[in-house]
This record gives C-alpha cells, sequence and structure tokens, in this order.
C-alpha cells in the first residue's frame, strides 16, 4: 500500500497562544511538498507538533498516516509507524556515540528477535556515511558534539537514510549548509523517493528546490496554508518575496500575532 499521510483541521498552542490554525495538507507516497513563509508563520511549530513535542498543545484535528491517527501515539510510537523529523536545531548528546545512537534507533523500530547484526548495520552505515560523504570518523564520536551546523545537517539525513521512515518532515535543513553538502542532501532526498515515502520541507530559500523539484509548494501564514501551487510558486517567491500574497489576500501582519 503506497503512503499516505492527512493532515485535517490541525490546531495547536503553545502557552495559551494559538499557532496553528486549521492545517489542511495530504501527502501521498512518491510526493515531495514544500512549505515556505516568512518568519513566525507556523512552519517549525507545524514540525514539531507533528512529532509529538510537548510543547506544543494540539487542541483539534488529526493527522493520520495510513489510516492511523498519530496524535493519539506517544512520540516514540510515531517514529516506529515510520514518521522522521530532520530538525532545524539537532540536539548534542554527550556520551552517546553515534553509530550506538542509530543502531538502537533502527532497533526500535523492530520487532523483538528481528534486530539488526552488528555487522550488516556496520556495513550499511559506512555505505551511508561514504554517499553523504561523511567523515567516518564521526561514527565513534559522540552524537552531534562538536559537529559543524553542517555536519549535523548530514547527520539528520544518515538518520533518515538508515531508519528509512514513509514519512520524512525536513525542518530547515537547508540552513548552514554550503552548495556542496546542500547538493549531497538534496541528492540523498531525491534517491529515497517512493511510493513507500512522503516528504515535507521546510524551508526558507528556494536554493534547496534547485536540487530538489518539490510536487507542491505551501505558503504558510497567519498559521494557516494561505496558497498552494506548484514549483513555479517557489520561484516567484524567490524573485518577488511575499509581498504580493499579502496583498493579494488583505493579509497585514503574515505572522500569527494577528489576523
Amino acid at each position: 500500500m503506497a503512503t499516505q499521510f492527512v493532515i485535517d483541521g490541525l490546531k495547536a498552542q503553545i502557552e495559551g497562544k494559538e499557532i496553528l490554525k486549521g492545517i489542511n495538507l495530504e501527502i501521498k507516497g512518491g510526493e515531495i511538498h514544500a512549505i515556505m513563509g516568512p518568519n513566525g508563520t507556523g512552519k517549525s511549530t507545524l514540525a514539531s507538533a507533528l512529532m509529538g513535542h510537548p510543547k506544543y498543545e494540539v487542541t483539534e484535528g488529526t493527522a493520520s498516516l495510513n489510516g492511523e491517527n498519530v496524535l493519539e501515539m506517544g512520540v516514540d510510537e510515531r517514529a516506529r509507524a515510520g514518521m522522521f523529523l530532520a530538525m532545524q536545531y539537532p540536539s548534542e548528546i554527550s556520551g552517546v556515540t553515534n553509530s550506538d545512537f542509530l543502531r538502537s534507533a533502527i532497533n526500535a523500530r523492530r520487532e523483538e528477535g528481528s534486530e539488526i547484526s552488528l555487522i550488516k548495520f556496520i556495513r550499511q552505515m559506512e555505505k551511508e556515511m561514504k554517499t553523504l560523504e561523511m567523515n567516518p570518523e564521526f561514527a565513534h564520536r559522540y552524537l552531534n558534539e562538536g559537529f559543524s551546523g553542517g555536519e549535523k545537517k548530514r547527520n539528520e539525513i544518515l538518520q533518515m537514510k538508515l531508519l528509512d521512515p514513509k514519512i520524512a518532515i525536513l525542518d530547515e535543513v537547508d540552513s548552514g549548509l554550503d552548495i556542496d553538502a546542500l547538493r549531497i542532501v538534496a541528492g540523498a532526498v531525491n534517491e529515497m523517493r517512493s511510493d513507500d515515502r512522503g516528504f515535507l520541507i521546510i524551508t526558507h530559500y528556494q536554493r534547496l528546490l534547485d536540487y530538489i523539484t518539490p510536487d507542491f509548494v505551501h505558503v504558510m501564514m497567519q498559521g494557516r496554508i494561505v496558497k498552494s501551487g506548484g514549483p513555479e510558486l517557489a520561484h516567484r517567491l524567490e524573485k518577488d518575496g511575499y509581498d504580493w500574497i499579502k496583498d493579494e489576500l488583505g493579509i497585514v501582519d503574515e505572522t500569527v500575532g494577528q489576523n
């Protein structure tokens, strides 16, 4: 069965302030959806709420992956169901090596008794690290500790490749990347595109979409998706900015602070 991820009427708040004000979106396997928009419009909140960050309270709506409402699941259950988030600011975890973390994450998604063998894991990890042009020594360093911003982002993509999710949410994975790293990260996304997997890519810039051609581009303002289109929409945003959308829709303040 091809993957299907449906967000229906999603609303979320933080400390009593509503951030997401009714998000509707459907992502099918094989599709890449890009969400763009100015700062403060709810893009990263959407990613965090979908993955169950405790800071955000979902007050209304559903998000279902292949018919199951993931909002009723714990964070670990969402990951086991096939959701993945490449974070905008990956955490550093001292005392846990990159390889130990990755193998534990893979095994957590497998049934007891079907854990990946150490040899098979090492082979897969080394293969993917080579593809991402990562220093092999990073496998034995503590998770993200001392990594540059670009190295952390490549490490997020390494996790995505090894975990093989059904829905991959990439939150500004292009920030802090030079052109070479951007090309490598985009290549990994393109390589993983399949009917069994959909992508939700949050980005500020067209440059990532020069390497990854989205099927759909959505613009978020005021905690809502206010405009959708194809790749040409991203090109116009790069050329003309967001003011034309604000003028078209009568929006004065695009952030979540004002309607």
